[in-house]
């Protein structure tokens, strides 16, 4: 079993257990769902702001909490029990041309030739890891969500924002990965 569980799984069995989760969530009476929302939670519970923005009933949403704390959880059982000592197989035609902009090291699922300690205080690094995290994190507030709360739940639940936030994260991620990427890795 454990080997099993060791192996990637295909599209069609992880896809309909992210699927699985909408049902469960309004079986359970839950109409929303992300892990964005997560971080005002923690910041309503923890900081006594006198903000409207964290002045709601935090403890209604306490199962996000649990929820994103199993996440954690999760992962860091998977890393100790069920991590893949292999290298990650990368098609031939990729790694040309990540070569190309210096990654060759695949052995980790974040290739560690980008997302390392000491590429942080160069340019291609700070621009990656700090500059890409604040505008995730900004897109995330101005959409209204992440990806998980608008493509997993708000499409379930065919609300119109959902579907055009999505349809914008997806459009931005091939702007991103194809035009805007491969200018940032030659840095």
């Amino acid at each position: 079993m454990i080997e099993l569980l060791k192996q990637p799984w295909p599209w069609y069995v992880a896809g309909p257990l992210i699927g699985l989760t909408v049902p469960a969530l309004l079986i359970l009476g839950n109409k929303s769902f992300g892990i964005s929302s997560s971080l005002r939670h923690i910041c309503a519970a923890c900081i006594p702001a006198n903000l409207s923005f964290f002045k709601y009933d935090w403890k209604k949403e306490a199962w996000n909490l649990f929820f994103v704390l199993g996440i954690f959880f999760g992962g860091a059982i998977a890393i100790s029990l069920l991590s893949n000592p292999n290298p990650v197989i990368v098609n031939p035609k990729l790694a040309v041309e990540l070569a190309g902009y210096g990654i060759t090291n695949y052995d980790n699922l974040i290739p560690t030739d980008v997302m390392n300690w000491s590429s942080l205080f160069t340019l291609r690094g700070f621009m990656i890891m700090v500059v890409g995290g604040f505008l995730v994190g900004f897109g995330t507030r101005y959409a209204g969500g992440c990806t998980s709360g608008h493509a997993i739940m708000g499409l379930s639940n065919l609300q119109w924002p959902s579907l055009v936030a999505t349809i914008c994260f997806m459009i931005g991620g091939f702007i991103m990965a194809n035009l805007i990427l491969p200018h940032i890795l030659t840095l």
